[in-house]
């Protein structure tokens, strides 16, 4: 299999961790030859339930019996997307009524540009310094870190960045910008939080000059904070949301939300201002309305919280300078990047599954799913801690 994997399967990155995977539960993964991984990742954030949580495995399987792809998104009345979409709205300000689903979020990060241009009839985008939002070219045109940018160039023009935090650069927001578009937490920068309220700042400037507002919520959002999305925490409200990863439980998913008189932009003008054929599918949205309704009817968010309060106090170590970032979505920062390797190397031996993040080389990541249980946590704690005691700084370098 490992030898196929190389032969057959595109690969990302010179040296993938290449573990083979034979079945997952709860919050660990295990390998071939019977070895259980706990899992401090969750898929890149995209697993918030965990593995094979049983309401989102049944909700796959009911949905199967039922029916499949029927019809391009948007023509058919499909149950499990009207009741996903109805139910994110219910949990949102009144502002944010329409959701339109896409097959992953990068693609609903081009459904929210495209959207903000069409509804402004501008066409500059400011992005922030560092940012990550995906791959497709529109999203990789407002990624602020231009050594992942340079040969893919030239990418899409009237793009412009500002620095995440710094409120003197918003002057920078003007009548020709149609949005801002920012990470509620900067993720591949090292899950970086906004400051002396920082996107409120932003919200004004876009209400002063006529910009919408994009937040990209694709990693901080479905409770990963404590909060159902990042940006309760932060006094702001966008004029466009943006979701994937979490939403999904598991299964591949993306949505931009906007009210209605934006959204319906999108219907004409031209007709067909944004369309996708799986988007919306009917298994992948039962499997994100199960996991939706677990996590607002639930105690999740709440524990969420205290869980990151009891990483906090456990992972106190010489080699960690400090640890970013809010509730399940934390990042410890090492004092050098060899440390940073080594850790999420030695941890993988070790039974326990860290990751590296996009831009910040010093960054280790963790976020578990959040059903992760307090003994877990101490578990996966006590190896990193042991690691770091007895830690050897390989010739390593990070997968990104």
């Amino acid at each position: 299999m490992t030898s196929d994997f190389f032969k057959y399967q595109a690969q990302t990155t010179p040296h993938p961790l290449a573990m083979e995977i034979s079945h997952a539960e709860g919050c660990y993964i295990y390998d071939t030859k019977g070895k259980a991984h706990l899992d401090f990742v969750a898929g890149v954030s995209a697993c918030p339930l965990g593995h094979n949580h049983p309401k989102v495995i049944k909700a796959i399987k009911d949905q199967l019996d039922k029916y499949l792809h029927v019809m391009v998104y948007g023509e058919y009345i499909q149950k499990p997307a009207v009741e996903l979409t109805k139910l994110l709205s219910k949990h949102l300000p009144k502002s944010l009524k329409k959701t339109y689903l896409t097959n992953s979020g990068t693609e609903a990060i081009e459904g929210a540009l495209k959207l903000a241009r069409r509804a402004t009839g501008r066409s500059e985008i400011i992005a922030a310094k560092n940012a990550y939002h995906g791959n497709t070219i529109g999203a990789l045109s407002i990624m602020g870190f231009e050594e992942r940018k340079q040969a893919f160039r030239p990418l899409l023009p009237d793009v412009r960045f500002i620095t995440f935090n710094n409120a003197a650069e918003l002057s920078l927001i003007t009548n020709k910008t149609a949005a801002v578009i920012l990470e509620t937490i900067q993720g591949g920068a090292g899950f970086i939080e906004p400051k002396e309220d920082y996107l409120h700042k932003v919200r004004e400037q876009c209400d002063k000059v006529g910009a919408l507002l994009i937040l990209d919520e694709i990693q901080p959002g479905v409770g990963r904070t404590g909060k159902l999305f990042g940006y309760e925490h932060y006094n702001c409200i966008p004029d466009i949301l943006v979701t994937g990863k979490g939403l999904g439980g598991g299964m591949p998913i993306g949505a931009f939300t906007a009210s209605q008189e934006l959204m319906d932009c999108l219907m004409e003008n031209p007709k067909l201002g944004h369309i996708t054929t799986f988007g919306g599918h009917p298994v992948i949205a039962s499997s994100a309305l199960a996991t939706l309704k677990e996590i607002t009817e639930s105690s999740l968010m709440q524990q969420t919280l205290e869980k990151e309060k009891l990483l906090r106090t456990l992972l106190v170590h010489p080699h960690i300078s400090e640890i970013r970032g809010k509730g399940l979505m934390l990042s410890l920062i090492m004092i050098s990047s060899e440390l940073a390797n080594a850790l999420i190397l030695q941890t993988k031996e070790r039974g326990l599954i860290l990751f590296w993040l996009l831009f910040e080389p010093k960054a280790v990541r963790i976020t578990p799913p959040l059903t992760i249980s307090n003994e877990e946590i101490e578990e996966g704690c006590r190896i990193i801690l042991s690691v770091l005691n007895n830690i050897k700084q390989q010739n390593s370098t990070s997968i990104f």
